[in-house]
């Protein structure tokens, strides 16, 4: 039977390693496997084929509700009426709001766009027999593995 687990690059995996050694796990037997995590930047923009979840227009719709509101408002003394700086307060409330938003995504969140939460860094494959499998699952989770998966 095979363990497959998921550790951070911490001293728990090592002594993980060290405590199945001393339950008579061959060294052999146990193989760790360091990953490599996502370096690069995150999009801002979605496509159609994925998307974050989050809205860049949001801000800019309220906004534009706002600005066309007071335009329509004030319109009716200017030269041009209610209509026209109406729609003119909507452009540039709806410009203004996706600029704010754009500026929070970009600068403000950009470590939350990272990978959230912790990330797997080691995969440790330890082979063992059928009545070994509970003891060492057991002693992974003791050492904080972030997850397991038994393969017969």
């Amino acid at each position: 039977m095979q363990l497959f687990s998921t550790f951070q690059h911490t001293v728990h995996t090592e002594m993980a390693i060290a405590t199945l050694e001393k339950k008579g796990i061959k060294k052999e037997d146990i193989f760790v496997v360091p990953l490599d995590n996502r370096m690069e930047e995150r999009i801002v923009f979605d496509n159609i084929n994925r998307s974050d979840g989050t809205s860049l227009i949001d801000i800019g719709a309220a906004l534009a509700t706002v600005f066309s509101v007071i335009g329509a408002s004030i319109g009716f003394k200017l030269a041009w009426g209610p209509i026209y700086w109406g729609l003119i307060g909507a452009a540039i409330g709806a410009l203004i709001g996706f600029a704010i938003r754009l500026f929070t995504e970009i600068i403000i969140k950009k470590k939350r766009r990272l990978l959230k939460g912790f990330q797997s860094e080691l995969i440790v494959i330890v082979d063992c027999k059928d009545s070994q499998a509970e003891m060492v699952e057991n002693i992974l989770f003791s050492h904080y593995a972030l997850g397991v998966a038994k393969v017969k």
